[in-house]
């Protein structure tokens, strides 16, 4: 028995791969293997199927129309009012700072740009703005429609509470996660709000410094996406952090990804919404993967009782 060569078996003629039982899967996993290797495509999807899907795109806006409506409506006052008296502020306080700033009027650290940078960083400033307003008007409902979106793209693929299984360690020898202060932090809720108020000023720099400020969040925002997953599973705070450490690149580049999109200013509302579909979507193809190993492992043990 132990000379059979199992599906996803390390065994001679096989070459490792990044993640063990990851070769020679079954036909029904082949697909999801496959979309397990990039993950920040989770996020795409998770766009897609937020525009696309009927049961999902109107129960979330039926849930944040009347917030949307009432803080685009102060937003745009607020930024009517506002901006003759912002942008003298940065004009004053930023652009003739260049030591402090790295900016001028025409270029951004030496980099010439085709466009006033004094009305951009305007514009961004008062666009930040905007987002908070709306946030605080949509804080308790859209919360609420990101938790519907996730349980209802877990349903579309017809799971039930009973689909996710206890966690199963797919490494025989599993790295030893991060510890550090700052680490837990940052995958805190409170943690994630101070980070992305901190880099906030980051957003002043065209392109760059939303692109920056994604990737410090990066990590950070991938975990706390599938803070659901986790939850459903049952898993202790150091399964969480093995986890998570085993697919830490995977996690920081789709929490990049998210993160990218989140950023930008009033859109990224959306987005925190379509990211959940994307969580939710990643989710159920990584407990595909934990039921395949955990049969493989049951297989392999038994093998080893005879």
């Amino acid at each position: 028995m132990s000379d059979v060569q199992l599906p996803g078996d390390f065994g001679a003629g096989s070459a490792p791969s990044k993640l063990p039982y990851s070769d020679n899967v079954p036909e029904n996993l082949r697909a999801a293997t496959a979309r397990l290797q990039f993950p920040p495509s989770y996020v795409i999807v998770g766009v897609y199927r937020l525009f696309t899907d009927k049961n999902l795109i109107r129960p979330a806006w039926d849930k944040c129309k009347h917030g949307v409506v009432r803080g685009a409506g102060i937003a745009l006052a607020w930024a009517v009012l506002t901006f003759k008296i912002q942008r003298k502020f940065v004009e004053v306080f930023l652009i003739k700072s260049p030591s402090v700033t790295g900016l001028s009027r025409d270029a951004v650290f030496g980099i010439h740009l085709p466009f006033d940078l004094p009305t951009y960083a305007t514009l961004m400033f008062i666009s930040t703005q905007a987002t908070a307003i709306l946030t605080f008007f949509l804080s308790k409902n859209i919360r609420i429609a990101r938790d519907r979106v996730y349980e209802q793209t877990i349903i579309s693929r017809g799971k039930t509470s009973e689909f996710w299984g206890p966690y199963v360690e797919e490494w025989d020898h599993p790295p030893k996660p991060s510890t550090s202060i700052f680490t837990r932090f940052a995958g805190s809720v409170f943690g994630r709000i101070v980070i992305k108020m901190a880099l906030a000023p980051l957003h002043l720099l065209p392109v760059v410094g939303i692109v920056i400020s994604a990737w410090l969040r990066a990590l950070g925002t991938g975990r706390h996406l599938h803070r659901t997953y986790f939850k459903a599973k049952r898993m202790t705070e150091d399964q969480v952090s093995v986890f998570v450490e085993e697919r830490k690149w995977d996690y920081r580049a789709f929490g990049f990804a998210a993160a990218l999109l989140e950023g930008l200013p009033i859109i990224g509302l959306v987005f925190t919404v379509s990211n959940r579909i994307g969580a939710a979507m990643w989710a159920h193809d990584l407990e595909k993967r934990q039921h395949y190993v955990a049969q493989i492992k049951g297989q392999q043990g038994a093998g080893k009782k005879e």
